[in-house]
């Protein structure tokens, strides 16, 4: 058997992946985290999935265990804003569609147009985000919808896998403070933290890594190797020299400066949703935190330079912004071709990476580590074993790719050449046969990318309508149909929406109470 997991880096995808590691396995395997003082991690993704709770989950861990301590907000979707047009705005919300008649509620909403804004018309949590409203009560009740808390057992530990139900909301966090939490926790549990300098890779006669080489610890020996180095890939594509594939035909943001902003929350408000407005070259994300406010333009240096991309993200985050230091990060867009190579696996951005724009940085960490634990090798190290991984996790960043390029391709905007160029830029294939036939039939779960990717068809709906870009035709049946029931349910939605905004608590309200 397998006794000695080394990971390499730590950050988040490091300490993620330690903690899991330790809870999925505890004593069977020693577990040994490798992390440099000098170098910083990358640390912009503090916004997440929704199935991030299944990871919270498995290790045990209640919201007022981790939330305090990570400054962390509620997230119920993302707010896309001047996508369309200036001004313009649609939430791509936690919340699967209602059924009528076989119909899903958006292709009535086509058909009959109850109003001039699909997402307040056809989910509750558009009015709850405007409102900035809490997803729980202030006694802890999760709020009225599909999803009933407690239906799944206490003691059942759960993963992506076994994600039945749509959970109504993510979190925001500081990434840095939840990878010092989780370092915390892991070491609790047993495992060692060596801070040191990788000064070299070992490897025997097969190529195999045998260890790590540190500055003042010496050889780190290991049966398994986790690479967490980040854009640099120490041990996957510096040493095992493992090939990098690049999305950057598809996707060209390779850049991004970002500010952290301290702000008094109670006297602005905490919008329950991550926010992407859309620039000149890229996006805008604004993350907002318990006492202060993530945000960083996302760009393509193509079109715009380091400087002017600074100048915009202060200019649009405004006076908060003028003593804030700004950090510049080069990304690399795309994925190592296999993750899992030899004895190692390459978990977080040594991986993979496509732009935060839906926010799945963490995902891709968190569906890593849960793969790894499924395929985990015994002595014989199995190729179906790594085989499998590998096709799992490629196949996951290969449809967040896809459905990314979704967002530029459907967007509306089209009033310079960065806009212009992404109605025209390669697509993967596949794409475009799925495209033209969601504009005659819109998107179902049999029609998205085929693979798992973390997204459902609602999702693929809700960016399709509110970007605007493509031409959509109701579905002929409809016009055909007695639609009394989708009225209702329309009806039943506004007067759903109108009832929870009066009962729930502001963000805050609640957030101070835990706090």
């Amino acid at each position: 058997m397998l006794k000695k997991v080394v990971i390499v880096g730590g950050g988040t995808a490091g300490w993620m992946t330690a903690a899991y590691l330790r809870a999925a396995f505890g004593s069977s395997i020693a577990v040994t985290v490798v992390e440099s003082k000098r170098i910083a991690p990358i640390g912009v993704g503090e916004a997440t999935f929704s199935t991030v709770r299944h990871f919270f989950g498995f290790l045990g861990l209640r919201e007022q265990d981790w939330m305090p301590r990570c400054n962390a907000t509620y997230k119920l979707g993302i707010r896309f804003e001047n996508w369309r047009e200036p001004g313009h705005y649609f939430y791509h919300p936690f919340e699967r569609l209602r059924i009528v008649d076989g119909f899903p509620l958006t292709d009535w909403w086509v058909q009959k147009r109850p109003g001039d804004r699909f997402d307040r018309d056809a989910f509750l949590m558009a009015a709850i985000c405007d409102a900035e409203r809490s997803p729980r009560y202030m006694d802890g009740r999760l709020f009225e919808q599909d999803y009933v808390e407690g239906a799944e057992p206490e003691s059942t530990r759960t993963t992506l896998s076994e994600q039945a139900t749509q959970f109504p909301y993510a979190y925001h966090f500081d990434a840095a403070l939840l990878a010092g939490f989780l370092a915390e926790h892991a070491k609790e549990r047993g495992a060692v933290q060596i801070l040191d300098d990788v000064l070299d890779v070992g490897r025997d006669q097969r190529g195999w890594i045998t260890h790590v080489q540190t500055r003042e610890h010496g050889q780190v020996e290991g049966d398994l190797f986790v690479d967490c180095t980040g854009f640099r890939g120490l041990l996957i594509n510096q040493a095992l020299e493992e090939p990098f594939i690049s999305f950057q035909e598809n996707l060209p943001n390779d850049s991004a400066v970002a500010l952290r902003v301290p702000v008094d929350m109670d006297k602005r408000g905490l919008r329950p949703c991550t926010t992407a407005t859309a620039q000149e070259a890229g996006w805008i994300w604004t993350i907002p935190l318990f006492g202060r406010i993530g945000t960083g333009y996302v760009y393509a240096s193509d079109y715009c330079s380091p400087e002017e991309a600074e100048r915009t993200l202060r200019e649009f985050v405004g006076p908060e912004a003028e003593d804030m230091e700004a950090n510049h990060i080069k990304m690399r867009i795309g994925r190592t071709r296999r993750p899992w190579v030899n004895n190692c696996v390459a978990i977080g951005l040594s991986g993979g990476f496509v732009e935060p724009l839906e926010s799945t940085g963490i995902f891709f960490i968190q569906h890593g580590i849960e793969q790894l634990v499924k395929h985990f090798p015994a002595a014989d190290w199995d190729p179906v074993l790594r085989d499998s991984y590998n096709r799992s996790v490629t196949e996951a960043i290969d449809g967040v790719r896809e459905f990314l390029v979704l967002h530029y391709r459907g967007a509306a905007r089209n009033d310079n050449q960065y806009w212009r160029d992404a109605k025209t830029r390669a697509v993967p294939d596949g794409f475009t046969e799925r495209l033209e036939q969601w504009q005659s039939k819109l998107p179902t779960d049999s029609s998205i990318y085929p693979h798992y990717h973390g997204f459902e068809s609602y999702s693929y709906l809700a960016v399709l309508l509110g970007l605007g870009g493509v031409d959509v035709k109701p579905a002929p049946a409809l016009a055909l149909m007695d639609g009394t029931a989708a009225d209702k349910e329309f009806q039943l939605i506004r007067d759903q929406s109108k009832y929870l905004l009066s009962k729930l608590p502001s963000q805050y309200e609640y957030l101070a109470q835990m706090h």
